[in-house]
Order: C-alpha cells, then structure tokens, then sequence
C-alpha cells in the first residue's frame, strides 16, 4: 500500500516536498518511482531510484530541479521540489516496481498510491 502526501498550491518558482508511506513488502527490494498526470493527459514519469538507491531516474523536464531519494528503515520516498513551473501543476502518484531497478517506463511499475494534487500559480 502507497500513500502520497505533500501537494498543495505554490507559487512558480517555490518548492514542495512529497512523501510516500509504503507499508507491505520490504521497500528495499524493489525501485520506487513519482508520475504525475495533468487534467487531460496522460500520466507520466517524473523520477525513480532502485532499491537501495544506487540508480536514479529523472524526466529531462525536471531533472536539475527534482531530486528523488528514499529511507528504506522508514519506508518513504521523497520526491524534493525546486524551481516550480505551472507545467508542474498535476496530480503525483508514487509506485512501487516489480523489479529492483526499475526504470522509466509505467509497465514496471504495479503498486499505485492515490496520488497528491500539487498546483503552481504563475
């Protein structure tokens, strides 16, 4: 089970931080990963790391400004927020993969948690 947290309205240019509990399998066998999907598109990856956070994965349309990272004792994925744009406003949702590294593609992923609605005003 997945569980997001975090979102809410910020300013361009503002950050955020988004957590995800996952409660169930051991977190450290398996890549974790954020998607976000805006109203009328199609959900889309944002950043994933591997499971003991050796690997990361970013979207070149957040990468230098997002950065994902993990605590496997706690079980949660962070997903830190910088530089916001109003092309960030979506909907977030951690996942958990089917495999240790994981990767960019939503096929790998099969654990979904409900999402958090993150917003940028301009």
């Amino acid at each position: 089970q997945l569980q997001a947290s975090g979102g809410e309205l910020v300013q361009a240019g503002g950050s955020l931080r988004l957590s995800c509990a996952a409660s169930g399998r051991p977190s450290s066998n398996y890549a974790m990963g954020w998607f976000r999907q805006a109203r009328g598109t199609e959900r889309e990856f944002v950043a994933a790391l591997s499971g003991s956070s050796e690997t990361t994965y970013y979207a070149d349309s957040v990468k230098g400004r997002f950065t994902v990272s993990r605590d496997n004792a706690q079980n949660t994925v962070t997903l830190q927020m910088n530089s916001l744009k109003p092309e960030d406003t979506a909907r977030y949702y951690c996942a958990a993969a089917r495999t240790y590294f994981g990767g960019t593609l939503y096929s790998l992923y099969e654990y979904w948690g409900q999402g958090t609605l993150v917003t940028v005003s301009s």
